[in-house]
């Protein structure tokens, strides 16, 4: 049987401080042998510098790197130029999305969704690179219903993606229940669940309120009892996030893509549980 898949994200570094920090939990995450390291693209393009220095950085070590490419506030031009950067370095994976507006931007940009820029970079680039799109089990918060923005998916699929990571959630019946959507609709790319370690709660909360993660009533409750016990709140979040993930690849999910907000120990501990340490192919 072939080992699981499983991935890891960062976003780029602000300081100096933040670079050195994120090559030592690099260089301890990249010891489990991961597919790819994924860096993300900050709101409106502002990171296109540090996500481009990142993904250098991280794919001189020796695994795989795959920078986020965002349609908001960029031009075919841009693209264009991103995609041939990266292709001189070597970099063959992308994760292909289209973006969050930053506050008061009123424009898209040249791309107005995920499936025109993925189509882009097809007739730009052939197979050349590996695409990874987005994927929303719960259906993304902007989405005028759950039947479009499965279309949404599905046309960035029929533009040429070769994979999809899906945003974190607590409940795995949403994402069996879009495999099934998929199996029914003849999508057989790997979709890969996201997961986000618990760590603390108020950080959870606002960033499920963002991204239109829900977080399910008693798990929610639970964490409000815990209050400010940071320590009591890692243990039971290791613990549940720890059995989703389990979870999931006992069920059939082709691995984990873990959000790791540039930290190692979480995990670390979660992989340690699964006992999903691969050895290396070098």
């Amino acid at each position: 049987m072939h080992p699981p898949f499983f991935s890891f994200e960062f976003y780029p570094p602000k300081t100096e401080e933040g670079a050195a920090n994120l090559r030592v939990v690099h260089r301890k995450l990249a010891l489990l042998n991961p597919d790819f390291f994924s860096v993300t693209f900050g709101a409106g393009g502002s990171t296109r510098d540090k996500t481009f220095d990142t993904v250098i950085d991280i794919q001189s070590m020796g695994i795989a790197a795959a920078p986020h490419l965002s349609c908001i506030a960029s031009t075919r031009e841009n693209i264009r130029s991103m995609l041939k950067s990266y292709q001189e370095k070597g970099i063959s994976k992308l994760v292909a999305l289209r973006g969050d507006l930053p506050s008061g931007m009123m424009s898209v940009g040249e791309f107005r969704y995920a499936n025109e820029l993925v189509d882009f970079i097809r007739k730009e680039t052939g197979n050349y690179f590996q695409i990874h799109v987005a994927a929303y089990p719960e259906v993304h918060p902007q989405a005028v219903s759950a039947d479009a923005d499965f279309r949404n998916f599905r046309r960035k699929v029929e533009a040429g993606a070769d994979a999809a990571i899906t945003q974190y959630f607590y409940n795995a019946e949403a994402y069996f229940y879009f495999l099934d959507r998929c199996e029914k609709s003849g999508i057989t790319i790997p979709v890969v669940p996201g997961i986000m370690p618990i760590t603390q709660y108020a950080q959870l909360f606002r960033f499920s309120e963002m991204c239109g993660a829900d977080i399910p009533r008693w798990l929610r409750k639970r964490l409000e009892c815990l209050g400010d016990d940071r320590e009591s709140i890692q243990a039971f979040g290791l613990e549940v996030v720890t059995r989703l993930c389990q979870q999931l690849l006992d069920n059939g999910a082709p691995g984990i893509h873990f959000y790791t907000m540039n930290q190692s120990a979480p995990t670390l501990k979660i992989i340690e549980n699964l006992q999903l340490r691969r050895p290396s192919q070098g």
